[in-house]
């Protein structure tokens, strides 16, 4: 008997592990515009500190990165036993956001373009001026880079959290908890890593002495220290398309309306000729990208006026 019972266990662990697992995969499949944009600004968080100093700034923030988990983590738990509705509204929410922070990127890269190379001097400039303290700008750049993985994470527990919310309350603690954790190990291990890429390419400049061995470790030192600034904004722009397609795709899929509409211009392409196995794989993706764009510049659009016409209440009084 005690043989069996255990045994039964045994399959019953074995069996939440394998719920846990594929509901994970689904998670971190929905999370990955997310995760993107999450990399690409927690790397471009830490540029401007000095390169001794790099890898200490990128673990405080993964400290940080951490403590924000175990606040949202319990919270969205709670909020999914107890208000269970609320889950889809911070979905809807999230999505929204991910679109105004999209358009909100491309439109101040189109229109504020010259202000960034000024902003990026004057911080090369203050790094290089002894009398700047150290200390206070790394404080600074660390609480920055804290409070904005605090507004990502949250968008990454509550994709999550829409995930599972039908499933038991076991499997939402573990694909919470490993997503959490896998997410924070793998965009900081990956941030440490882009950040000494420069490193690592001047090393083996340097570190080559004569041969044809020497010569290639050269060729490859120079690749990259030529492509880091590249892969930068590889990064930043993977992960702004990314934040249109899943806000999109969230907004579109919980509108009946557009989700109807989109599946109907779908099944339509679907039937053309030759090119209609491409067309309807690829309009979903192209529709989930224009509802990003369009909601991101309604939700700037109206935030703008309501600042206007909050300015104007001001004066007046």
């Amino acid at each position: 008997m005690a043989a069996a019972n255990l045994l039964a266990l045994i399959d019953d662990i074995a069996t939440l592990l394998d719920d846990i697992s594929v509901y994970s995969k689904i998670a971190s499949k929905k999370t990955a515009g997310v995760l993107g944009d999450d990399l690409a600004l927690n790397a471009e968080q830490v540029t401007g500190i000095r390169a001794e100093r790099e890898l200490p700034v990128v673990w405080a923030v993964a400290k940080g990165s951490f403590v924000n988990k175990l606040i949202l983590v319990p919270l969205a738990l709670l909020i999914s036993a107890v208000l269970p509705w609320l889950v889809i509204l911070l979905l809807m929410v999230g999505g929204a956001y991910l679109c105004y922070e999209g358009f909100e990127k491309v439109f101040h890269k189109l229109m504020h373009f010259r202000q960034d190379d000024e902003h990026h001097r004057q911080q090369m400039a203050a790094i290089r001026d002894s009398s700047v303290d150290m200390v206070a700008f790394e404080k600074t750049k660390i609480k920055g880079a804290i409070r904005t993985d605090f507004i990502l994470s949250a968008e990454i527990i509550v994709l999550t959290l829409g995930t599972v919310q039908e499933a038991s309350f076991l499997i939402q603690i573990g694909v919470l908890s490993t997503i959490a954790i896998g997410v924070t190990v793998f965009v900081y291990g990956l941030v440490a890593g882009i950040v000494k890429l420069d490193d690592v390419g001047l090393h083996l400049i340097k570190s080559a002495g004569q041969g044809t061995w020497s010569d290639l470790q050269r060729r490859i030192g120079r690749i990259i220290l030529l492509s880091a600034p590249y892969l930068m904004k590889l990064l930043s722009i993977v992960g702004t398309v990314a934040m249109f397609l899943v806000g999109g795709g969230i907004i579109a899929h919980h509108t009946p309306l557009i989700h109807h509409g989109i599946e109907t211009l779908s099944i339509s392409m679907a039937t053309l000729p030759a090119i209609g196995s491409i067309f309807s794989g690829s309009v979903p993706m192209l529709l989930h990208l224009a509802v990003g764009f369009v909601l991101g510049g309604l939700v700037m659009l109206s935030i703008t006026l309501f600042q206007q016409l909050y300015k104007r209440l001001n004066i007046r009084r």
